[in-house]
């Protein structure tokens, strides 16, 4: 049975669809700030995802191991979704950087348009990738969350010596 349970997030709350199964979706709903329900009410078959991503938004977990479920998307999609994974923490790669992992450098714009229809936001970390310009460009979840997802996962700079 599918059941749905919520995250409050820096980023506002996160919807977090699965079941026994595994995780099939994770979606932003509402703004920050927003109430989610306490860990006590969030299902069983979703607890270690829920206990993940607050790790995750903790500073404490920087690669999800999880069990996957999603409910769509072709085999093109999944390839790419597959290789979202390769992209690491506090990096990013361009779309035909993508592509070329793919062996298919011509499908940039299938990438992306698969990047756009990815199930399963910041586990399968869609927010990493950006234009060969280096610009951010397309989120499902908005431009202000995907800078936001960036900026959090880059390494803290040490200021000067006394400051």
């Amino acid at each position: 049975m599918i059941t749905t349970a919520y995250l409050d997030s820096p980023l506002g709350l996160v919807a977090l669809t699965g079941s026994d199964a595994g995780l099939s979706a994770i979606s932003f709903h509402g703004t920050e700030g927003q109430t989610a329900m306490a860990l006590s009410a969030v299902p069983a078959c979703l607890q270690e995802v829920h206990r993940q991503l607050q790790a995750y938004f903790g500073h404490e977990l920087r690669e999800f191991s999880l069990t996957y479920a999603p409910e769509a998307g072709t085999e093109f999609q999944r390839q790419v979704w597959q290789a979202l994974s390769g992209i690491g923490y506090g990096r990013t790669a361009s779309y035909l950087e993508v592509a070329k992992r793919l062996n298919n450098p011509k499908s940039v714009r299938a990438v992306g348009a698969a990047n756009g229809q990815n199930p399963l936001a910041i586990v399968w970390p869609c927010h990493r990738v950006i234009g060969a310009d280096g610009s951010l460009t397309g989120y499902a979840g908005g431009l202000h969350r995907k800078k936001w997802l960036l900026e959090f996962e880059q390494p803290t700079r040490q200021g000067g010596l006394f400051g």
